[in-house]
């Protein structure tokens, strides 16, 4: 059985439009070749073509193909003329670059697979909707793709087997922004396998997520096609990544009979902001973890309580979702806020400038006194040491004066003895 395919090539001659429309096609059917296998498929090549890439789906593993010329000589993987032809050969499929292909019919001959496409690769290219011009920072962004060969969609799923689609973002280097110098960053590649926020798979639409989670400024995305022997890449219009349009504060207790609020505050140049909603949970000190939501709320400020529950530290995540002035929805991750309560003993000996000037005579007769009592210590100290000494000399001028009536003790005795002996 002969396969279905659509096919499509380059060409430098003033034959385009012929040769747009049938540049690679299969013989004519006739009970001849209805009666060839699927293995010997047969396509035939326009004598305009300058170059040809072509791409053969085969079954896993097995070995590469055979392409046979019109006039009966054969192209094999170990076997070409490498100025004119480059292959590349996967577990799954062989790609063929030929300059200045044989016109006539051509053979192709291996374990290519039934209902597979054997696409001509002319001009790949991939179609994304722009982005939207303000994005902000910590949004989750989606993107959609299609890929081409010429104007003419690839809806092949074995293709996506072939290509690498992947999501860059170059910094424009404009010195007014935090991303000037900043290096190229990819932010993910495109998928087809029906998770994340990709609808279906293998519906041929690829889809892109990523997180917006690099410093602000002028980015301008860029989307790469890389083929085994090629690569292509579509840049769009440069994009301005703000500073995420909520600022977080924490309004701290040290009372546990007081709870802390968190202060959240919108700017609004960008964002309507009463369309904002928030989701979000709090890591308490001992590890617990409660959620909450602020909801239902205008203007540009939202309040929310958190229970003191112990010293230590408090870990906030917050998720923002919400419509910019222009309709579009967002949601974008705040950056993790943490807060450290230090134990009440830590805090006693620390005046709160807040408190009435009591509070601070307080302290500073506290200061006072403990000086006093160091000073007192010292004085102290210093009497005992002097005793000491005393005592000591006392016992040493006891001592000496001993080991000396000791020593006339001992003369005398002997002066007495030979005084006798006469």
């Amino acid at each position: 059985m002969i396969f279905s395919h659509h096919l499509s090539a380059a060409s430098s001659s003033n034959k385009k439009d012929i040769i747009n429309k049938a540049a690679v096609e299969y013989l004519q059917t006739d009970n001849k070749t209805n009666q060839i296998p699927y293995f010997d498929n047969r396509f035939r090549i326009d004598s305009e073509l300058e170059e040809i890439t072509l791409i053969f789906y085969r079954k896993q593993g097995s070995v590469p193909i055979i392409l046979v010329r019109p006039d009966g000589s054969k192209l094999r993987v170990n076997s070409f003329d490498s100025e004119k032809v480059q292959w590349f050969d996967d577990r799954t499929f062989d790609m063929i670059k030929i300059k200045k292909p044989m016109p006539g019919p051509w053979q192709a001959i291996g374990d290519i697979l039934p209902n597979s496409q054997i696409l001509v690769v002319s001009d790949v290219t991939i179609r994304v909707e722009p982005l939207p011009n303000i994005v902000f920072s910590g949004e989750t962004l989606k993107v959609e793709g299609r890929l081409f060969n010429g104007e003419k969609a690839i809806d092949s799923p074995s293709f996506k087997a072939v290509v690498n689609l992947d999501v860059n973002f170059y910094s424009t280097n404009n010195s007014s922004y935090d991303n000037f110098g900043a290096d190229a960053i990819k932010v993910t590649s495109f998928r087809d396998d029906g998770r994340g926020l990709d609808e279906y798979a293998n519906d041929s639409t690829f889809t892109g997520e990523f997180v917006l989670d690099f410093a602000a400024g002028e980015w301008q995305p860029v989307y790469l096609v890389k083929l085994p022997m090629a690569t292509r890449e579509l840049r769009q219009s440069a994009i301005m990544l703000l500073h995420t349009p909520v600022d977080i504060k924490v309004e701290e207790s040290t009372s546990e009979k007081k709870p802390h609020v968190l202060h959240l505050t919108i700017d609004d140049t960008h964002v309507d902001p009463d369309s904002l909603i928030f989701q979000g949970k709090v890591t308490f000190p001992d590890r617990q973890v409660e959620p909450f939501s602020i909801m239902e709320s205008s203007g540009v400020s939202r309040q929310k309580e958190i229970e003191y529950t112990e010293s230590g530290l408090y870990r906030v995540n917050i998720s923002a979702f919400g419509k910019t002035k222009d309709g579009r929805e967002f949601r974008l991750v705040m950056k993790e806020h943490t807060f450290n309560i230090k134990p009440e003993e830590i805090n006693v000996l620390v005046p709160d400038l807040n408190e009435p000037d009591t509070a601070v005579n307080t302290f500073e007769e506290q200061q006072k006194a403990k000086q006093a009592a160091l000073k007192e210590k010292e004085i102290a100290l210093e009497q005992q040491k002097a005793q000491a000494d005393h005592n000591i000399l006392i016992i040493v001028i006891g001592n000496a004066v001993i080991i000396i009536i000791a020593i006339l003790t001992f003369f005398g005795l002997r002066f007495i003895k030979k005084k006798r002996s006469k």
